[in-house]
């Protein structure tokens, strides 16, 4: 564990991207006081922030931290204020979770600005933790999709500085030795994954215990975002008419299939960090396939410099290749010490100004309309899925049941050895105790 204060003149490692807190959702222990650096302040107006620290590779530019990096110098040089941010980083799956201490500081009015994960986000909304930011000049700018995602109550609690798009990860190389065609339906992909096996690679899908949901959430609401009737089946799944149990279960099946046939090695995943677990292989060509965030395929930290032709897909789903976008977002704390400069901060941070900025340095997909930039080659089929207005929602604060923790943590449940049937009895004891 390692959470630290750090003044911004001593910032040059500040990871506010959308993708870190999905990234870092790795978990932590207590908050030891030997933990926590602080540097002298050199401005009397100063704002904090509570953000994850991506451990990074030696000598290596961190793409995402810098596009955050240039953001808030322009909110410091427009407001005069000095943002200084305390950083949280786990070791191991043994450590509590980011989430966990954001919750925990966020209740405890600990900071000014937070980037949380969706379902902490819904969860401090809820509990009327966070600031309404629908007055604020950026939020006039926003997708509909990303008001869509993280409006609770009426009211606009997190902005992104980034739409994280969730994909595959694919050695196009070997694809194309084995003459693959690229997976469209959950069927399509078994098939690649057998083919793989049968020529040598023992576990074709490399995975870690955060991002196997992404399978089940693509395939779990692929009709319900895409058919036409999202409103409708959303009302019906919150009044308890529909259960979430019969969305959830194809995908469930998929992933338990895929665990029998040793296609991903489920042990392994229950205990890897994101990308730490499953990069190396990828990068060594051992593993076919990954899953990952948008950001990963611009940044050298992550998958940014393969020595082989990598392509970024949508996961398997009845309607093809479906990305699946979460929302991270940027919070200003009800009870904020300085809540009025961390509101102007975030403005500026978020102003299309500084989004294309961000969006032009990151190579993302930007939160607001008005700010668009072209992507790499390898981004190329997932952002035309996108641009085509085809995707599932990971979160999504119109419905109850949060989704993206709490399928994360159903599908840890498969991993340590329950049944599809055990798992989805979960899903209705969440959606019973939510109705409540």
């Amino acid at each position: 564990m390692d959470v630290r204060k750090k003044n911004k003149k001593f910032a040059a490692g500040l990871c506010l991207a959308g993708l870190a807190a999905l990234v870092l959702t790795a978990c932590g222990g207590s908050l030891a006081h030997d933990n926590i650096m602080t540097f002298e302040k050199k401005s009397e107006r100063v704002v904090t922030l509570f953000s994850p620290m991506e451990k990074t590779k030696p000598d290596v530019d961190n793409v995402a931290r810098s596009a955050s990096e240039k953001t808030v110098i322009m909110a410091e040089e427009k407001l005069g204020v000095t943002v200084d941010y305390i950083t949280y980083t786990a070791e191991d799956y043994q450590d509590k979770t980011y989430d966990d201490i954001a919750l925990d500081r966020a209740r405890n009015d600990m900071d000014d600005l937070y980037l949380l994960n969706p379902d902490v986000i819904q969860k401090l909304a809820e509990e009327g933790k966070l600031m309404d930011l629908s007055g604020l000049d950026s939020a006039k700018n926003l997708r509909d999709v990303v008001k869509a995602a993280n409006i609770v109550d009426g009211r606009l609690v997190a902005i992104p500085q980034e739409v994280v798009a969730y994909g595959l990860f694919i050695n196009k190389d070997l694809f194309d030795e084995y003459h693959l065609e690229l997976p469209e339906t959950p069927e399509d992909f078994l098939e690649c994954c057998r083919v793989f096996q049968e020529n040598g690679f023992e576990t074709p899908v490399g995975a870690n215990r955060w991002w196997l949901e992404t399978f089940v959430l693509a395939q779990a609401y692929a009709d319900l975002y895409n058919g036409g009737n999202t409103e409708a089946e959303i009302a019906a799944l919150n009044s308890g008419e529909k259960k979430y149990s019969d969305y959830m279960r194809p995908g469930f099946e998929f992933l338990q299939e895929m665990i029998d046939k040793g296609y991903i090695d489920a042990q392994k995943a229950y205990v890897s960090e994101a990308i730490e677990g499953e990069g190396a292989d990828f990068l060594a060509q051992k593993t076919p396939i990954v899953m990952a965030y948008w950001s990963a395929a611009n940044s050298e930290t992550a998958y940014g410099n393969t020595d082989f032709n990598m392509l970024v897909i949508g996961f398997p789903s009845s309607r093809g290749q479906m990305p699946v976008i979460p929302m991270t977002g940027i919070s200003v704390g009800v009870n904020a010490a300085h809540a009025e400069d961390a509101m102007r901060t975030l403005d500026v941070m978020v102003s299309d100004e500084a989004l294309q900025v961000y969006a032009e340095t990151n190579k993302v997909i930007s939160p607001s309309k008005n700010v668009s930039v072209s992507c790499i080659p390898a981004l190329k089929p997932l952002n035309d899925r996108i641009n085509e207005n085809v995707f599932v929602l990971g979160s999504n604060a119109g419905m109850k049941l949060e989704q993206w923790g709490n399928t994360c943590i159903v599908v840890r449940m498969l991993l340590n050895g329950a049944t599809v049937d055990e798992c989805m009895a979960e899903f209705d004891r969440l959606q019973e105790e939510t109705l409540k």
